[in-house]
């Protein structure tokens, strides 16, 4: 007798269908795509066997880009061409770049936009259209390895990416033709990968060091529940680096004219990172560079030119342990990802630092993507039985502008996401019909020292006096870390929004430069806020006390009593714009106040008269 299947409601008809899904990393030197095959999360190799595809891209004229190992192979000969290194950019303004100093081998187009376009020979390419091709390469791989058509991805990132460089992201992926199921942090797919989702509870630190990008994540781990503490990094260090800083120990050795050679430069650079991957076994490597003398390099020269990054990257580590609130004593695992880690002085600083043997034992650059495919397969419905949780935060606080350039925090940094946070404002002046929201990012109190985000209006609010009205403001982060701000007026329901995506970031340098100026300052900026904090109040107070005056100060005040409070009133606004001490404010309004006690209170009572002409005391009392 045949079996019938029968499916759940909503189910597929086929249940033992594999939804096809892929991990992908998405690296600054390498990227790699990986899947679930036969319950096993394995990196897909091409026709060569080679599971790491080079994030190179070459635009050579008259032809379609070509990615990878063959786009590398014009590396030193077409250099302006071949675009390594592009995750460095993306998501960055030029100005941002220009700022960086950062060596970048490619040029740009000249333009004022603040979106910064490649020249090639094919025509400029955006970060996020190399980006593109990069990913596109890897999804053709999968498909082809995989006998079909993909159904999502789970891309990662940097956990220290801002708002705008995992926007960036996104895009290329949908530029690519990939369906993001979402973008989930490189620290916590290695994390996954590991099997730690398993584990009793404890805390995990992730050592992150790839190609161009460092980032340190401290998480809490329990049963089925990934939750990011804290995070720390620089998306502008790396293995690229430890090259750079090679390549320029063997110009100073040789010829400091090789700089000015593009592909000479190339050439050199070619060099170093060989001589970085033999002496990651051996002692001491020979560098070749033509027409030039060899040069022998020791590993303990090396250990000493590239000292100061690897002492930059422990730096962070202390750092993200003392955001989360812990000490390095209580830190059960350490995770090491990223190829940059194979380095022996990183990994010996590292196990230093936290005095206990790091996880070694999975290749370090193909962890990320074999844990984004085990996040990737539970998302397509592979594993409906699964029910594993990621919790992630956000690296920076988000807020508004207030009247006095005042930040009003609203989502503080390392909050966990998704998240909803919603705060109640009111208008400044009477009749007030529109409302400017302006979102902010940064830990500082003053909107002139946090990166502006957004602008919106909320207008068609009913004119109301100062204070009546209310508008809710909300603000949403989702899953990837995308923010999306709400304004409501309450009464009415009058509303407008607008999601949030710049065109360009924060490097992680920056945001690390943020967070330590809003330690370094934070009693100024406090003495800063008050002040400001005084000076809206006194201004809300001159302007209610003008607006009432211009109505009936003649007609309740002597002109002795009306001199007293115009005295007091100038008074205060000497005090408001000359004084620089929130004390002195204060006291004078105070002093008005007091002038005024006997005004407010007549007009007081001359309101409850006007309310009560042509009533009863007795209508009121019941």
């Amino acid at each position: 007798m045949a079996l019938l299947q029968i499916s759940e409601p909503g189910m597929s008809t086929a249940p033992h269908e594999h939804r096809l899904a892929v991990g992908i990393d998405l690296g600054t030197t390498n990227s790699l795509v990986a899947s679930v095959r036969s319950g096993i999360a394995e990196a897909l190799v091409d026709d060569d066997g080679t599971a790491l595809l080079p994030s190179v891209v070459y635009y050579g004229e008259g032809k379609t880009p070509e990615v990878g190992a063959s786009a590398l192979e014009n590396f030193s000969k077409d250099p302006l061409n071949t675009i390594a290194s592009i995750k460095r950019v993306l998501g960055r303004s030029a100005k941002d770049i220009q700022s960086a100093n950062d060596y970048i081998p490619f040029q740009f187009e000249n333009n004022s936009d603040s979106v910064p376009r490649v020249k090639t020979a094919l025509g400029p390419r955006t970060a996020v259209e190399i980006s593109a091709d990069i990913l596109l390469a890897l999804k053709q791989r999968a498909e082809k390895t995989l006998g079909g058509e993909l159904v999502g991805a789970v891309i990662t990132v940097p956990a220290y990416f801002d708002d705008s460089q995992r926007q960036a992201t996104k895009d290329a992926a949908t530029l690519a033709g990939l369906n993001v199921y979402r973008l989930l942090n490189e620290p916590t797919a290695a994390a996954i990968a590991y099997g730690l989702d398993q584990s009793a509870e404890g805390v995990i630190a992730v050592y992150d060091l790839g190609g161009g990008t460092f980032d340190v994540s401290i998480l809490r781990l329990r049963k089925g529940v990934f939750e990011v503490m804290a995070t720390g990094g620089d998306s502008a260090l790396g293995g690229d680096d430890f090259d750079h800083a090679i390549a320029n120990w063997v110009i100073e050795k040789l010829d400091s004219s090789i700089r000015d050679d593009d592909i000479a430069m190339r050439r050199v650079l070619s060099s170093a990172r060989q001589a970085k991957e033999q002496l990651t076994s051996e002692v001491s490597t020979v560098i070749k560079v033509a027409n030039h003398p060899d040069l022998e390099l020791t590993r303990e020269q090396f250990d000493l030119l590239i000292n100061s990054y690897v002492k930059k990257t422990v730096m962070s580590c202390r750092r993200a342990l003392r955001d989360a609130g812990i000490e390095k004593e209580d830190v059960s695992e350490v995770v090491m990802v990223g190829g940059s880690t194979r380095v022996p002085l990183v990994r010996t600083q590292v196990e230093k630092f936290f005095a206990k043997a790091p996880h070694t034992n999975i290749d370090p650059d193909r962890v990320v993507a074999i844990g984004a495919a085990i996040q990737a397969d539970i998302l397509a419905g592979n594993k409906p039985g699964d029910e594993m949780l990621l919790l992630d935060v956000i690296p920076l606080s988000l807020g508004i502008e207030t009247m006095g350039g005042l930040v009003e925090k609203i989502v503080n940094r390392n909050t966990t996401i998704p998240v909803a946070r919603a705060q109640e404002f009111t208008t400044y002046k009477d009749g007030q019909t529109a409302m400017r929201v302006h979102v902010l990012q940064g830990e500082r109190e003053l909107v002139s020292d946090c990166r502006s985000l957004a602008t919106f209006d909320l207008t068609g609010l009913p004119p109301l006096v100062a204070g009546a009205a209310k508008i809710k403001v909300t603000f949403q982060v989702d899953a990837d870390g995308l923010l999306s701000v709400s304004a409501q007026e309450v009464n009415t329901g009058v509303s407008a929004s607008i999601e949030v995506k710049p065109s360009y970031g924060l490097t992680d340098s920056e945001i690390e430069g943020m967070l330590k100026a809003s330690m370094d300052n934070a009693q100024q900026d406090m003495i800063a806020r008050s002040l400001r904090e005084e000076q809206v109040e006194a201004d809300r107070v001159v302007e209610a006390l003008n607006s009432a005056l211009a109505k009936d100060g003649k007609q309740l005040l002597e002109e002795q009593e009306l001199e007293k409070i115009i005295n007091q009133r100038d008074a205060l606004i000497a005090a408001r714009h000359n004084a620089d001490n929130a004390e002195l404010i204060k006291q004078a309004i105070k002093n008005v106040e007091a002038a005024s006690e006997e005004y407010v209170a007549r007009r007081m009572n001359n309101s409850v008269r006007s309310m009560m002409k042509g009533h009863k005391l007795e209508e009121f009392e019941k």
